[in-house]
């Protein structure tokens, strides 16, 4: 299959996109980044991407009047690159549904916990793992779904558990779920370059 144009969006340090280039320049998936976004013009991930040669963007909400100019202003950058899949790796804003249905199905986000629980809005980076503490799950996880119009109620393509001890702090379990996500997520978006995804309503269904 020919190689996938990927699209990457951030809001932090970018450890996944990290993983998602280690993969990449390691063979182990047949695609090219593109180009990497940031909502916030100080994000590691920036930095990690222009390290790598790779195309950067700032978009900031605040330079648009309204969220539909923000999300078109992205639309914008990731059309005139061809990109074909768009990765959110730890990018905190809301997709609008003009976005979404730009790239049905072609949205990947990577979430730190077993999906249906811990999610949704307000469920982001520390504040999931703290409910999840909170709570006394005895497990957790990371999924990685398709984004669609409410927030983390994609399709699911990928899940895999993480067990909570009894002394995890945030921290701690933070960094158990970092190393899940970064085995999970290019996993995911290998499957996908591969031609191997396909989705049934709820159902994604993957090829052997």
């Amino acid at each position: 299959m020919p190689q996938v144009n990927i699209g990457v969006l951030v809001s932090g340090n970018g450890t996944n996109l990290q993983s998602l280039i280690d993969n990449i320049n390691a063979g182990n998936i047949n695609a090219k980044i593109k180009v990497v976004i940031s909502d916030r013009i100080n994000a590691y991930g920036l930095i990690r991407a222009e390290g790598c040669g790779i195309d950067t963007v700032y978009v900031g909400r605040k330079n648009f009047k309204d969220e539909k100019e923000f999300n078109r202003a992205i639309i914008y950058e990731l059309n005139k690159r061809n990109v074909q899949l768009v990765v959110l790796a730890g990018y905190l804003k809301i997709l609008s549904g003009e976005f979404i249905n730009e790239y049905k199905n072609k949205i990947i986000n990577i979430h730190p916990s077993l999906i249906p629980s811990f999610c949704g809005r307000g469920y982001y980076g520390e504040k999931v793992h703290k409910a999840i503490l909170d709570y006394g799950a005895k497990v957790t996880g990371a999924t990685v779904h398709f984004v669609n119009e409410e927030a983390d109620a994609g399709p699911i393509i990928l899940q895999s558990p993480v067990m909570v001890d009894e002394d995890d702090t945030v921290d701690s379990l933070k960094n158990k779920v970092l190393k899940t996500e970064h085995k999970l997520l290019p996993e995911a978006v290998r499957l996908f370059c591969e031609g191997r995804i396909t989705v049934d309503g709820r159902k994604v269904t993957i090829k052997e």
